[in-house]
């Protein structure tokens, strides 16, 4: 868990900005990227050294501005963290209507991992230790306790079994694939919904810097696919 270089989306808040803190903590160089400008300028604040692009992982031009700008600054990147994601409460009993009024989570929770994963993957054949982390959910596989938000669990899902074939084809090149499957975890994920329903605080609900110490130390134990809900 030291002397990395590690790229994570979506890393200025949450669950990403926990690992970023754990990473950093343990001394590797962290590169974390996001959408808004004054999340990355924060945690850049709150973390001296750490690296910050800004960049929306659902656009195919920023995608490849991430990569150059990675292999340029940070040839040495052996990790990626596939952590950016939202999810959206969607009544599809109403058409096409809740589902189009939003942003597009099947771009963001699953296209984006894929193309991300693409681009980096021949980088990463050549780096010791090279891994590639997917943060999918506890609700690919609960999806009745969360009907609400039906295309975010489908979209989990999907990444679940990206993980799976993804780590089949790729252990020939060294490249180690892992799974983290978080339970409910305090973030600003889909905040509307926690506030009506109560859900912002809770006994039940992880911080996210306890979750993500849970979750690293079975990934330091070799765990690839890490089931914390």
């Amino acid at each position: 868990m030291n002397e990395n270089t590690v790229l994570i989306t979506g890393g200025a808040t949450g669950i990403g900005f926990a690992m970023a803190k754990y990473y950093h903590r343990c001394g590797n160089t962290v590169i974390i990227c996001g959408r808004r400008e004054d999340r990355l300028a924060q945690a850049k604040k709150e973390l001296h050294g750490l690296n910050t692009f800004k960049c929306d992982v659902t656009n195919s031009e920023n995608r490849k501005e991430l990569f150059e700008y990675v292999c340029k600054n940070f040839p040495q990147m052996n990790i990626l963290i596939n952590n950016a994601g939202i999810q959206r409460d969607i009544d599809m009993t109403k058409g096409t209507d809740d589902f189009n009024r939003g942003e597009s989570e099947i771009m963001i929770n699953f296209e984006s991992p894929i193309y991300l994963s693409a681009l980096f993957t021949p980088i990463l054949a050549s780096k010791e230790n090279a891994t590639i982390v997917n943060v999918s959910s506890g609700l690919a596989f609960m999806v009745e306790r969360a009907t609400r938000c039906p295309v975010y669990c489908a979209t989990k899902a999907g990444l679940h079994a990206f993980s799976i074939a993804q780590r089949i084809q790729l252990a020939p090149l060294g490249i180690r694939v892992v799974e983290i499957i978080p339970p409910m975890v305090e973030s600003e994920l889909n905040m509307e919904s926690r506030i009506k329903r109560n859900m912002v605080k809770s006994p039940y609900i992880m911080t996210a810097d306890d979750f993500v110490e849970k979750a690293f130390a079975k990934m330091e134990q070799n765990e690839e696919e890490i089931n914390l809900y």
